[in-house]
């Protein structure tokens, strides 16, 4: 049963993309009300005959005027690299009439790469949406499809009306794109259409165009946060926090000594002052917070989910990592760890990573600690992203405390008095910080920390 729902919507929508551009709704109306004069009423009389032969006289015209549109086209399309999810990104098309006329009301639309889910993402994300009440919708699953169709799609384009477009010219226009979900929009081209003197059809010609945008995860406002924590030690330095390397930061040159490793030579001073000069290095000591994002669900998909990815996202962005370093934690098809600030990386890279965050459904909530205890010593304070409260996270935050590393604690719900809140009040002490953001209110919670 849910195999044949399944493939109802998947062609029903095959067949919707390939008409909603043809068919204006004024055509559909004019079809529909045809047909249901011809069923409805009788030859013989003649105001519903003359009525069907009159609708039907105009839906062949506008039929054969559409055939009749064999101009040339072609287009560049100005994407930048990132968009945020949320904000309106205008752009920069330049279309190109190779015609011989002077082209006047058309339409330009963005064709966008198939959105349809396949069966087991169908299957799978089985709360998405939040829907108010029970409905027929939502026994079929058309909510989650219409949902996975948006997720996948990243965002809506709005139709363009074209200006007048000269012959064998160049005209540069607008576009409009309203990005609605983070991950990577796939567009792959645009379609020109023409509608016939009645507004029923379009006459179309499609402009193979492909390109890609990343949609950056949605962003809130945040009041200027000051996390706590000392500097620490960082054996090896910068070089060293990026996990790549082993070499410490270097402070000056000077003449070799005996007993200085060749390693610390510096070839081409020794080259230019013909003796040994070598590397003089030094440890440094700067401030180093991790952001530990929780991926753990047992859905493909889920709202808690992006919330917790867009404050993360939020939090990046106003952390300063200039003088200090944020280290990025979480598990996805397997644990990872970036490491951003003094230089080694920008905050738009770290928004990059974010905006391809999945959920982790087959490992635990523990898979995540290996990650925290490699950096835990660096460490001078902690954010965490809590999907849930359970005894797994209570664990890491107590361990967290007891090495006296400062944490924030930010949890994410579904509904006011979700948690025990009492629970968490009396974890709040000198080294850690907790605070329960209830969807729909996020912003406004947010600015209370």
């Amino acid at each position: 049963m849910k195999l044949f729902i399944y493939r109802l919507f998947y062609f029903s929508y095959g067949i919707h993309r390939k008409l909603i551009r043809r068919v204006s709704v004024s055509g559909v109306l004019i079809l529909l009300l045809a047909i249901a004069s011809a069923v409805t009423g009788s030859s013989n009389e003649s105001m519903n005959y003359q009525v069907v032969t009159f609708l039907l006289s105009i839906i062949t015209i506008a039929i054969v005027y559409s055939l009749f549109f064999r101009y040339r086209f072609s287009a560049n399309r100005y994407l930048p690299r990132f968009a945020t999810a949320g904000v309106k990104l205008n752009y920069k098309i330049v279309i190109h009439n190779k015609s011989d006329k002077i082209q006047q009301g058309l339409k330009l639309f963005e064709n966008w790469a198939d959105p349809r889910p396949n069966f087991q993402d169908f299957l799978a994300t089985s709360t998405t949406v939040k829907i108010r009440q029970r409905s027929l919708n939502q026994a079929f699953g058309y909510d989650r499809w219409l949902w996975l169709i948006a997720r996948q799609q990243c965002g809506v384009a709005l139709p363009i009306k074209l200006p007048a477009l000269a012959p064998h010219s160049k005209t540069e226009i607008i576009g409009e794109i309203i990005p609605t979900h983070r991950g990577m929009m796939r567009l792959t081209g645009m379609t020109v259409a023409r509608p016939d003197p009645f507004g029923l059809f379009n006459a179309c010609k499609t402009i193979f165009l492909p390109q890609s945008l990343l949609i950056l995860p949605k962003l809130y406002q945040l009041p200027p946060i000051q996390l706590p924590g000392v500097k620490k030690h960082q054996s090896g330095g910068v070089a060293l926090a990026s996990s790549v390397g082993d070499s410490e930061e270097f402070r000056s040159l000077r003449d070799y000594r005996p007993g200085d490793p060749l390693r610390k030579i510096h070839w081409k001073s020794w080259a230019k002052v013909g003796k040994p000069i070598v590397k003089e290095e030094q440890d440094e000591f700067f401030v180093r917070h991790a952001l530990i994002l929780d991926t753990f669900q047992s859905v493909n998909y889920s709202e808690i989910l992006e919330s917790a990815i867009s404050i993360a996202a939020s939090l990046a962005c106003e952390v300063q990592t200039q003088e200090s370093l944020l280290d990025l934690m979480f598990v996805g098809h397997e644990a990872y760890c970036f490491t951003f600030g003094r230089g080694l990386s920008h905050t738009d890279k770290m928004l990059e990573i974010l905006a391809s965050v999945v959920a982790c459904q087959d490992k635990s909530f523990d898979s995540i600690i290996p990650v925290v205890l490699e950096k835990l010593s660096l460490l001078s304070g902690c954010i965490c992203i809590f999907l849930c409260w359970d005894e797994d996270r209570k664990r890491l935050v107590n361990y967290l405390k007891t090495m006296g590393i400062h944490t924030l604690v930010l949890v994410v719900t579904n509904q006011a008095g979700e948690l025990d809140n009492s629970d968490l009040a009396s974890m709040n002490d000198q080294l850690a910080t907790f605070h329960v953001l209830t969807l729909g209110n996020i912003q406004e919670e947010l600015m209370h920390l």
